[in-house]
Protein backbone atom coordinates (compact mmCIF):
# COMPACT_ATOMS: atom_id res chain seq x y z
CA UNK A 1 0.00 0.00 0.00
CA UNK A 2 1.08 3.24 -0.79
CA UNK A 3 1.38 5.50 2.20
CA UNK A 4 0.83 9.18 1.67
CA UNK A 5 3.70 11.62 2.36
CA UNK A 6 2.33 13.63 5.57
CA UNK A 7 1.60 10.23 7.04
CA UNK A 8 5.64 9.28 6.08
CA UNK A 9 5.87 12.88 8.24
CA UNK A 10 3.96 11.74 10.99
CA UNK A 11 5.63 8.60 11.03
CA UNK A 12 9.29 9.91 10.86
CA UNK A 13 8.23 12.40 13.87
CA UNK A 14 6.80 9.90 15.88
CA UNK A 15 10.49 8.00 15.66
CA UNK A 16 12.34 11.59 16.34
CA UNK A 17 10.51 12.64 19.25
CA UNK A 18 10.38 8.85 20.74
CA UNK A 19 14.07 9.19 20.56
CA UNK A 20 14.59 12.87 22.07
CA UNK A 21 11.93 12.52 24.58
CA UNK A 22 10.86 8.75 25.29
CA UNK A 23 7.14 8.73 25.52
CA UNK A 24 5.23 10.68 22.63
CA UNK A 25 1.83 12.03 22.77
CA UNK A 26 -0.24 13.57 20.32
CA UNK A 27 0.38 17.21 21.81
CA UNK A 28 4.09 16.59 21.11
CA UNK A 29 3.51 15.91 17.49
CA UNK A 30 1.70 19.48 17.69
CA UNK A 31 4.05 21.38 19.11
CA UNK A 32 6.92 19.64 17.08
CA UNK A 33 5.25 20.89 13.90
CA UNK A 34 3.28 23.59 14.77
CA UNK A 35 -0.07 21.63 13.23
CA UNK A 36 -3.24 22.09 15.15
CA UNK A 37 -4.83 19.11 17.35
CA UNK A 38 -7.58 18.49 15.56
CA UNK A 39 -5.43 17.55 12.23
CA UNK A 40 -3.19 15.82 14.59
CA UNK A 41 -5.99 13.75 16.36
CA UNK A 42 -7.15 13.57 12.97
CA UNK A 43 -3.89 11.62 11.36
CA UNK A 44 -3.44 9.47 14.43
CA UNK A 45 -6.53 7.97 14.11
CA UNK A 46 -5.87 7.24 10.50
CA UNK A 47 -2.63 6.07 11.54
CA UNK A 48 -3.93 3.52 14.10
CA UNK A 49 -6.79 2.10 11.57
CA UNK A 50 -3.64 1.38 8.99
CA UNK A 51 -1.89 -0.05 11.81
CA UNK A 52 0.95 2.24 11.75
CA UNK A 53 0.80 3.49 15.13
CA UNK A 54 -0.80 2.13 18.68
CA UNK A 55 -1.89 4.56 21.55
CA UNK A 56 -2.72 3.24 25.02
CA UNK A 57 -5.15 4.31 27.36
CA UNK A 58 -3.17 7.02 28.56
CA UNK A 59 -2.83 8.65 25.27
CA UNK A 60 1.41 7.53 24.25
CA UNK A 61 1.88 6.59 20.99
CA UNK A 62 4.08 3.90 19.52
CA UNK A 63 4.92 2.90 16.14
CA UNK A 64 3.87 -0.42 15.01
CA UNK A 65 7.18 -3.11 13.19
CA UNK A 66 4.95 -1.50 9.52
CA UNK A 67 4.97 2.29 11.54
CA UNK A 68 8.69 1.99 12.51
CA UNK A 69 9.74 0.73 9.34
CA UNK A 70 8.56 3.47 7.03
CA UNK A 71 9.81 6.03 9.98
CA UNK A 72 13.01 4.66 9.54
CA UNK A 73 13.47 4.50 5.87
CA UNK A 74 12.08 8.31 5.81
CA UNK A 75 14.76 9.39 9.05
CA UNK A 76 17.76 7.90 7.45
CA UNK A 77 17.25 9.61 3.88
CA UNK A 78 16.98 12.63 5.78
CA UNK A 79 19.70 12.49 7.53
CA UNK A 80 21.93 11.37 4.79
CA UNK A 81 20.14 13.42 2.34
CA UNK A 82 20.63 16.22 4.58
CA UNK A 83 24.61 15.42 5.23
CA UNK A 84 25.09 14.92 1.89
CA UNK A 85 23.87 18.44 0.71
CA UNK A 86 25.69 20.10 3.51
CA UNK A 87 28.97 18.37 2.39
CA UNK A 88 28.50 19.91 -0.94
CA UNK A 89 27.98 23.85 0.38
CA UNK A 90 24.05 23.87 0.83
CA UNK A 91 23.57 25.47 3.88
CA UNK A 92 22.37 23.14 6.68
CA UNK A 93 18.67 24.70 6.86
CA UNK A 94 17.98 24.85 3.47
CA UNK A 95 19.36 21.10 3.36
CA UNK A 96 17.25 19.95 5.55
CA UNK A 97 14.44 21.37 3.89
CA UNK A 98 15.21 20.12 0.80
CA UNK A 99 16.24 16.50 2.11
CA UNK A 100 12.30 16.48 3.58
CA UNK A 101 10.87 17.17 0.54
CA UNK A 102 13.25 14.71 -1.56
CA UNK A 103 13.29 12.16 0.65
CA UNK A 104 9.34 10.97 -0.22
CA UNK A 105 9.64 11.31 -3.53
CA UNK A 106 13.09 9.48 -4.22
CA UNK A 107 13.31 6.07 -5.63
CA UNK A 108 15.19 3.76 -3.84
CA UNK A 109 17.09 2.67 -6.58
CA UNK A 110 18.11 6.49 -6.64
CA UNK A 111 18.40 6.79 -3.27
CA UNK A 112 20.76 3.76 -2.58
CA UNK A 113 22.61 5.14 -5.33
CA UNK A 114 23.33 8.41 -3.92
CA UNK A 115 24.10 6.39 -0.65
CA UNK A 116 26.65 4.80 -2.38
CA UNK A 117 28.46 7.70 -3.84
CA UNK A 118 28.52 9.85 -0.48
CA UNK A 119 30.10 6.78 1.67
CA UNK A 120 32.75 7.01 -1.00
CA UNK A 121 33.82 10.58 -0.63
Amino acid sequence: MKIHESAENYLETILILRERKGNVRSIDIVNELSYSKPSVSIAMKHLRENGYVNMDSDGSLTLTPAGEEIAARMYERHQMLTGWLVSIGVDEEIASEDACRIEHVISDESFEAIKAFAQKE
